[in-house]
């Protein structure tokens, strides 16, 4: 449970970063990702979830 909390955590850290090094950029990506149809959105997000899991795999072998 603490590697999920230190892992969850890092994500937060990662995503604060990118909002403070890169906020325009930041709000027209949101821009973008609003006008996406759910299909892509979820497809995307199946395929990222994918590939964090092979991730995870890998570096635990």
């Amino acid at each position: 449970m603490t590697e999920f909390l230190t892992a969850l955590a890092l994500a937060l850290a990662i995503e604060g970063a990118v909002y403070a090094l890169f906020p325009g950029p930041m709000r027209r990506m949101i821009a973008r990702v609003q006008e996406m149809p759910d299909s892509a959105l979820r497809i995307g997000g199946v395929i990222a979830c994918g590939l964090g899991v092979v991730a995870v795999w890998l570096i635990r072998l």
